[in-house]
């Protein structure tokens, strides 16, 4: 998945504000709403006077549409994955280290991630799962 990265004096530059460390998202990486925001705040800065061209809106617009159809494929065949798992049994690893097996019995999307219900234990992380029994 192709990803880009957060600017942050040119950010900063065309918002007005004082560029500061992004604690939060300590990979620097623009989501959905971060690229949205970006490209509203570079709109309400532009100089009346000096547009930006067309070109370069459309070509910000494209990307923004590239990386949701991306996630949107992304979030489709995670979830598709996990619903292959209903009714097989797993093993996985808990948060403790903990090694688990038991039988895949729903699946939940949500905007953290997909996980499993095994054997009554909600939220087991599809990425905990170690071998399809």
């Amino acid at each position: 998945m192709t990803s880009l990265t957060a600017p942050t004096a040119t950010a900063a530059a065309s918002t007005g504000a004082a560029a500061t460390p992004e604690t939060n998202n300590p990979d620097a990486m623009l989501g959905q709403d971060d690229f949205l925001k970006l490209m509203v705040a570079q709109l309400q800065a532009q100089n009346p006077m000096q547009p930006s061209s067309d070109t370069e809106y459309l070509s910000e617009l494209a990307s923004f549409t590239e990386l949701e159809q991306m996630t949107n494929l992304a979030n489709a065949g995670e979830l598709s994955g996990a619903l292959q798992l209903i009714g097989h049994q797993v093993s996985y690893t808990d948060s403790k280290g903990l090694g688990h097996t038991g039988t895949v019995e729903a699946v939940k999307t949500t905007s953290s991630g997909t996980t499993l219900t095994v054997e009554g234990q909600s939220g087991v992380a599809e990425s905990s799962v170690t071998e399809i029994v």
